[in-house]
């Protein structure tokens, strides 16, 4: 997963992916330091005239429900995994946006070699990362 490996290159270590806790799916659960973070992942195709696939982009799909949602299946989790709460001294939220662009002209942050095998030749990802998001 894209995400993932951009966390990890950050200094994130992936405690667990794609994870269901009291219905709800938790895309990434990462830890950086003493930290235990939980991360949504979402992905767009940069195929509209504004890049954004007619989708809007893609950090505004997590509005205020998948937001309380995300909330209460981190708290089962946590419930579920008491040692690893125990050793966080703090829990946050991010979302880690993924932008595919397959344009040869893409604005992008990482290059066509890092792309996923399923990504034309020449598409290009750009990944956002909102730490503390919500």
């Amino acid at each position: 997963m894209r995400a993932a490996r951009f966390l990890e290159a950050r200094g994130y270590r992936i405690v667990a992916r794609n994870v269901r806790a009291a219905r709800v799916e938790i895309d990434l659960i990462a830890r950086r330091g003493p930290t235990l973070v939980f991360v949504e992942v979402k992905s767009r195709r940069a195929t509209g005239p504004d890049g954004l696939g007619g989708h809007g982009r893609a950090a505004e799909a997590v509005d205020d429900r998948k937001q309380a949602r995300l909330r209460r299946g981190a708290l089962a989790w946590m419930g579920e995994h008491a040692s690893i709460r125990r050793r966080s001294r703090r829990v946050r939220f991010d979302v880690v946006t993924c932008l595919l662009d397959e344009s040869p002209r893409g604005d992008a942050r990482e290059t066509a070699a890092q792309n996923d095998d399923t990504a034309p030749e020449r598409a290009r990802w750009s990944i956002e990362h909102w730490e503390s998001a919500f």
